[in-house]
């Protein structure tokens, strides 16, 4: 999707003096980078000692390392699956090509790149994805447990493909710095996994080509940093893939000069993405994720170099606290399956693999989390193993027993707006108050206010949709991040708050919660309201009781009259036999019969959606470039003056 002259306005609006100056001489410096391309400087006698510690690889569970073997050799098979498109091209991948669409990106200069219109270059996000090297980390991994060296020969024959195809400058992987950032952050690993092959040296240190790539990443990095109402989790990958690759490849004169910034710029934006209670900012559940494993990555290299006796690198404090509280907060959100909420946008991005798909994302965090900061008494206990976590961890200085952390499981994080709910059976469900995104753009914010998940044992019943896609495909973009699109009240026709392109909010509905009650021994009780369809206000609360095992959800709309539609999303394995306003709900888990009844709100209409294109209704999102059929229950009518709606979801046994 192109953008015109109408969004650069609209972005221009959300951006303060400074943020706009700083774009105007990131203009003036790409007119400079297009006359000359300048040398990499010349460093001698280069080494890596970026290591694992003595022992680290044999800490690594078998079972981890079996998994790990399976997958690599998928890709050593040339197959991989990117966003739900299977490519069986993968053992010598087109670097510019577009699965998806067969459409081939163009090798111009970066700067002149439409990477936003999927006519002219394909779906970005399939072009970019195999292109941060995280199959080649877990390549290399495969190669430092096994010793096998096709899996180390297919890593550099990939990685000398790469450099070939994409000279400094060139094409779409030059376009944005998280991908930069990520691919250096891969780099330093692919090599430090690689150590004990005997051709490591020349595909790195001893070879120009790499240098060259290396040095103009880095340069690329220091010159274009994200900005202002662009610096969320996109600063945090600029950042850590900075620190990793100055300091696990420290061999440039200003190498140093960049650990400090990198450091420095790492520490900042950490604490500026995270609320003191530990939930990122953004109000997306993903990118906790991966700015959890970005800064967790980022920080094992900074005390790897320190441990190593490079200069300048200190750790601040307060990176390290912040990294415990996104832990914990992790820790505290997730249901008993340790899945976290499906909350703003998602697409799948990680900081650091090391392991195959069929490793549980979430538990591997928590375990990595769990080795470099301890867990708590209230903590879920987390089930397998992984590779990551003790390698990660081999490398990170123990933490202090001295710092505060919560003494029992959260439930209610306040500057987050967020809240969860549980009740018997393993019923977990989110309410949604916080607000309604980060920085002057909520970039990836949902017009989401007051909207609930409820999940049984794990199952989406009353499911957020998820996300999708990002680029291309304009009209699925504005509905799953749409308020019809979430478990809450759209009046007037129109979302809360106001979207003025794809990652870009023009009026951010506010909200404020009322009332909490988590703990309370018979019912949990929450209520919030937003002001997104002024001057009309719409309050919700929800109540769950513990014996009679519901939830009830009550939903005020006062103010001038209204049209107004309540959507309730259950989740793909859920069916529904509506008969008026009671839909009858089954699914089933782990080979057994669940069911539930929900009453719904008697005085609207009710119908049933379920995969419809024209216009979208009736999607879930497993992951990004993925959907699939679900229902979605909406009941439409007016209101006038104040009015009240009250649904009772009631599970069985």
């Amino acid at each position: 999707m192109s953008m015109g002259a109408g969004w650069y306005l609209r972005r221009l609006s959300r951006m303060g003096p400074r943020e706009a100056g700083g774009r105007a001489a990131d203009a003036v410096r790409r007119r400079r980078w297009r006359s000359a391309l300048p040398g990499r400087p010349p460093v001698t006698g280069v080494r890596f000692t970026a290591v694992l510690p003595e022992g680290a690889l044999a800490r690594v569970d078998p079972d981890a390392v079996k998994r790990l073997v399976a997958e690599a050799d998928r890709l050593v098979a040339g197959r991989a699956e990117f966003f739900g498109v299977v490519r069986d091209d993968m053992a010598d991948p087109d670097w510019q090509l577009d699965p998806r669409t067969g459409r081939r990106a163009p090798l111009d200069h970066a700067f002149d790149v439409p990477y936003r219109d999927e006519e002219a270059v394909g779906d970005i996000k399939q072009i970019w994805e195999p292109s941060r090297h995280q199959y080649l980390t877990v390549l290399a991994a495969a190669y430092a447990l096994t010793g096998n060296d096709r899996y180390a020969e297919r890593v550099a024959a990939h990685l000398r493909s790469w450099w070939e195809a994409n000279p400094p400058l060139r094409g779409a992987h030059w376009v944005s710095g998280i991908e930069l950032g990520i691919r250096l952050l891969s780099w330093v690993w692919i090599r430090r996994l690689l150590d004990g092959w005997a051709g490591a040296p020349a595909l790195f240190e001893e070879n120009p080509v790499a240098l060259d790539q290396i040095w103009h990443h880095q340069r690329w990095l220091a010159a274009f940093p994200s900005r202002g109402s662009s610096a969320n989790n996109h600063a945090v990958a600029e950042a850590a893939g900075q620190l990793a690759a100055s300091c696990a490849f420290g061999w440039f004169p200003y190498s140093p000069r960049l650990r400090a910034d990198a450091l420095r710029d790492l520490d900042r934006h950490l604490r500026a993405n995270t609320f003191l209670s530990g939930i990122n900012r953004e109000l997306a559940s993903e990118y906790h994720g991966l700015v959890l494993e970005l800064g967790l990555a980022a920080l094992a290299e900074a005390d790897a170099a320190g441990v190593a006796g490079v200069a300048g690198v200190a750790v601040p404090a307060t990176t390290r606290l912040v990294l415990l509280r996104m832990t914990d907060a992790l820790a505290a959100v997730v249901d008993n399956r340790l899945r976290p909420p499906r909350q703003g946008d998602a697409d799948d991005g990680h900081g650091l693999v090391l392991d195959g798909p069929d490793t549980d994302r979430w538990g591997s965090l928590l375990a990595t989390g769990e080795a470099v900061f301890g867990r708590l008494g209230w903590w879920p206990e987390v089930p397998g193993t992984d590779v990551r976590t003790p390698l990660l961890a081999s490398l990170v200085e123990p933490y202090g027993s001295g710092v505060a952390r919560p003494e029992s499981r959260p439930a209610h994080f306040a500057d987050a707006g967020l809240t969860v709910l549980r009740g018997p059976g393993e019923i977990w469900c989110r309410c949604d108050g916080g607000p309604h995104g980060f920085l002057s753009i909520a970039a990836h914010a949902h017009a989401d206010a007051l909207s609930v998940e409820v999940r049984h044992d794990g199952v989406d019943v009353l499911a957020d949709p998820g996300t999708y896609c990002y680029h291309g495909r304009p009209e699925w973009r504005s509905y799953f991040r749409s308020t019809l699109g979430h478990n809450t009240l759209e009046a007037g026709g129109r979302d809360q708050s106001v979207s003025g392109g794809p990652f870009l909010w023009t009026r951010h509905a506010g909200t404020r919660v009322l009332t909490v009650d988590a703990d309370g021994e018979e019912t949990a009780r929450w209520c919030a309201e937003h002001d997104g369809y002024r001057p009309l206000v719409h309050r919700r609360q929800v109540e769950l009781a513990h014996e009679s095992r519901e939830v009830r959800v009550t939903d005020t709309v006062s103010g001038d009259r209204r049209e107004v539609r309540l959507a309730f999303h259950l989740g793909p394995s859920v069916t529904a036999e509506l008969e008026g306003s009671r839909a009858r709900l089954a699914w089933t888990r782990d080979g057994e019969d669940r069911s539930a009844v929900l009453d719904l709100p008697a005085g609207l209409t009710w119908r049933a959606h379920r995969g419809e294109s024209g216009p979208p209704l009736g999607w879930y999102s497993p992951g990004f470039g993925r959907k699939v059929p679900s229902t979605t229950l909406v009941g439409s009518g007016s209101v006038d003056g104040t009015a009240g709606f009250t649904t009772v979801l009631r599970f069985d046994g």
